[in-house]
């Protein structure tokens, strides 16, 4: 039984169909990355994944663990170990990093107390680099290179079955890039079983974290699919070249 599977999805955000018939299969362990040009439906595909109310699926489904999740909202996925990192994560005041994690391990049914939590916590954010952020309102001063480094430490703290990283390269410069990309791999080695889906526009991301499969989305469809090269030659060639002759 296959991860994640999305299977015709069509979907509208107000008077417009964005996803235009996806299909997508992630199996336990693998690293998938979408990539294509403003505009073509990958974030669309994230929120859809994370239970968006603002977008309405016309037809299809998505199957977690062989379960349809459509009629499921977003807190239940998150429990059932789907997690989203934002393309623009949220500022929230008057909540503490802390406080936001630790009342996400109690609604995942963990026993840990409070201070071996912070521990972990800690620890996680001093290998992104940011470890005194825990004590931080969230994201409310941060960069945007902060707020991605934040976002990845949760991760790596909560340990989700199924990744879906909407753009976590975007804002980073290049150090941060790598600091960002060694954190997703290490994340990946302390949980072989977890799944990723990279929505990025760069190939420079997938250096660290390389894929199994990669994806290029056009026009809220998925034209083309294949191995890590195929990312390569998307930075060499650009969208367009590598679509031509594709009838898109």
């Amino acid at each position: 039984m296959a991860l994640l599977e999305v299977k015709n999805l069509k979907v509208k955000v107000e008077d417009t169909l964005i996803l235009k018939g996806v299909d997508l299969t992630i199996e336990r362990g693998e690293v998938h990355a979408i990539m294509g040009p403003n505009g073509s439906g990958k974030s669309t595909l994230a929120m859809v994944l994370m239970g968006h109310p603002e977008y309405e699926v016309l037809e299809g489904d998505v199957l977690f663990e062989g379960e349809s999740v459509l009629d499921l909202p977003p807190d239940e996925r998150a429990k059932r170990g789907i997690f989203l990192a934002f393309q623009y994560p949220y500022e929230i005041e008057g909540v503490r990093v802390s406080q936001m994690m630790w009342k996400a391990s109690r609604s995942l049914g963990w026993d840990m107390g409070p201070m071996e939590f912070r521990r972990l916590l800690r620890r996680y954010y001093e290998v992104l680099g940011i470890g005194d952020f825990i004590d931080r309102e969230i994201n409310v001063g941060f960069s945007g290179g902060e707020k991605k480094r934040s976002e990845v430490a949760q991760l790596l703290t909560l340990k989700p079955k199924l990744a879906v990283l909407d753009e976590i390269d975007s804002g980073l410069d290049i150090d941060a890039v790598r600091v960002v990309g060694a954190a997703l791999t290490k994340a990946k080695e302390e949980n072989p079983e977890m799944s990723m889906l990279l929505i990025t526009h760069y190939q420079r991301i997938l250096n660290y974290v390389k894929p199994d499969r990669v994806h290029v989305m056009v026009d809220g469809r998925i034209v083309l699919s294949g191995g890590f090269e195929l990312s390569l030659r998307l930075e060499e060639e650009g969208y367009e070249g590598i679509t031509k002759g594709l009838g898109v």
